[in-house]
């Protein structure tokens, strides 16, 4: 793997409390922590081969084998040979059908171990078999060329989708395949389906043999915000819409009993869960994750940066072995800490880079305008009323600022809602189906808020405030130019913000230049 940007702190959301002081009872595994440091591999199939002595079947055919492919001249002695060659081939076939026995003994005593070998080594031979599953495509790749089932390509297709986004074309021959992925990739990536289309139709082909119990998940996904749990929620039934699968989804904030009952309606699917929530529920033995057999671990920097970590590793212990599992595992960034998470939790993944400066030029027509900080306001509003853009959010750095921010619109007639943190989850939830549904068309919202936003049709972008972070400004302007559609991004750039610029413009790897916008005259 490649060194990675590295991630600074942001916001906090007000998502579940980490509860590092919560005790969770440990599962039959006998390594129930699971260390950084990495796992002492199995022996190889070379050391245990070396201990067994070659039988006489095998002498014989070794030396009939040199025997047959040295070159000699023709005379008596080369048909003598000829002849003895024959007789040392009689004598192996004879020797072989002596030795079966012997050798079947021998491949039971290795067995075991050769499984093991196997699956932690499956992605091990990048020059192999891997090349084989997969080579970075040319061309994007179409749904149906996966081998798909009936069921998930009609629900792809009902949704309108036919061509793989990059991290789908490059990671699903992996997971399609059982092996382990761990993901470099921007929110609006289309990396949520990815993950979905890989543990549905592990399901559907593979269904259980006996009627699981209630509240033991066959997949489990870990996201660290209500919204974005929500989110895959929403595209997990979409996806699973011709299927017989159940997806429930569990999250702070949310009435606790309401989901204790959506539990109890019936054997569950996937269970999209942020880690506090989840944590509640395994106290109460509401939910048993032993039956897990692929686990989800999405935006893993960002539980990094919550401080989310401690509860998603007790979680993590929940879980069977992760030899006995498929782990994929998402981030935006993959910093020293991220890293050394995924190799906590995988086994030999395949790693998947789709580069952010890709999303943020690709799709967004990006603007940079100069503005003073005293006519930020007054510039929106003329922007509003004259483009009139079609579906915008407007991000703003604080939880206050949004709240005045929507406060001023209001008082001109623009018809807004804000998304913070402090805003109430009934509140955040009737806001953001508004703007899902076009009946509200401005939404401003903090980064935090702002995470849990994939909503197709945003046609702007409007950085009421540059943010401290070049990462946070890649996520913010991917909320537009989604699906294959192009959107407009506009930051206000004032002189405080200038000192984030050098930061921003080696991130995207491309010069920045900063306009002064058309105002019209004040009236």
């Amino acid at each position: 793997m490649s060194d990675q940007p590295t991630k600074t702190e942001s916001e906090s959301s007000d998502d579940a409390t980490p509860t590092d002081n919560v005790h969770v009872a440990d599962t039959e595994q006998t390594d129930a922590v699971e260390t950084e440091a990495p796992e002492t591999e199995a022996p190889e199939t070379e050391a245990l081969e070396t201990q067994a002595p070659e039988t006489e079947a095998e002498t014989v055919e070794a030396d009939a084998s040199m025997a047959a492919t040295t070159e000699a001249p023709e005379t008596t002695e080369t048909v003598d040979a000829v002849e003895a060659i024959a007789d040392l081939a009689e004598q192996a076939e004879q020797a072989e059908q002596i030795d079966d026995a012997v050798e079947a003994e021998l491949a039971a005593e290795v067995e075991t171990d050769t499984e093991i070998e196997a699956e932690a080594e499956k992605t091990n031979d990048t020059e192999g078999d891997a090349d084989a599953i997969a080579a970075p495509a040319a061309v994007p790749i179409k749904f149906e060329e996966l081998a798909l089932p009936e069921p998930m390509l009609k629900a792809i297709t009902k949704l309108g989708f036919e061509e793989c986004t990059p991290i789908q074309g490059r990671s699903l021959p992996f997971s399609l395949s059982d092996y382990d992925v761990t993901g470099q990739a921007q929110t609006g990536t289309g990396k949520t389906a990815a993950f979905l289309i890989t543990l549905l139709t592990r399901f559907w082909e593979n269904p259980p043999q006996e009627r699981p119990n209630l509240g033991t998940p066959r997949a489990l996904v870990l996201a660290p915000t209500r919204e974005l749990a929500m989110q895959i929620e929403g595209d997990s039934k979409g996806l699973a819409k011709y299927m017989d699968m159940r997806t429930v989804c569990v999250v702070g904030g949310m009435d606790f009993d309401g989901q204790r009952a959506e539990l109890a309606k019936g054997p569950v699917d996937v269970l999209v869960a942020t880690p506090g929530r989840l944590i509640d529920f395994l106290e109460r033995r509401d939910i048993n994750l032993s039956k897990v057999e692929c686990l989800v671990i999405d935006e893993a920097d960002r539980m990094l940066d919550m401080g989310f970590i401690p509860d998603v590793r007790r979680i993590v212990y929940q879980t069977p072995h992760k030899r006995k599992r498929q782990t994929l595992f998402f981030s935006a960034t993959f910093n020293d800490a991220v890293m050394r998470l995924a190799d906590s939790w995988t086994i030999d993944p395949e790693h998947i880079v789709v580069e952010p400066e890709s999303v943020a030029t690709d799709t967004v027509d990006q603007k940079f305008w100069l503005v003073e900080g005293s006519k930020r306001r007054r510039i929106l509003l003329d922007f509003i009323n004259h483009a009139e853009p079609e579906r915008a959010i407007i991000f703003a750095n604080r939880r206050d600022r949004t709240h005045k921010l929507v406060e001023y619109l209001k008082k001109k007639g623009i018809p807004c809602e804000g998304l913070a943190g402090d805003v109430p989850q009934k509140k955040r939830l009737s806001t953001l189906n508004k703007f899902k549904s076009g009946e509200l068309k401005y939404l401003i919202a903090t980064d935090v808020a702002g995470r849990g936003i994939h909503v197709d049709g945003v046609t702007h972008v409007i950085n009421y405030e540059l943010p401290d972070d070049a990462e946070d400004y890649v996520h913010r302007i991917g909320r537009t130019g989604r699906a294959g559609a192009t959107g407009t991004a506009i930051s206000f750039v004032s002189e405080d913000d200038a000192f984030n610029l050098p930061a921003l413009e080696e991130y995207l790897s491309t010069s920045i230049k900063c306009i002064q916008p058309d105002l019209l005259p004040e009236s």
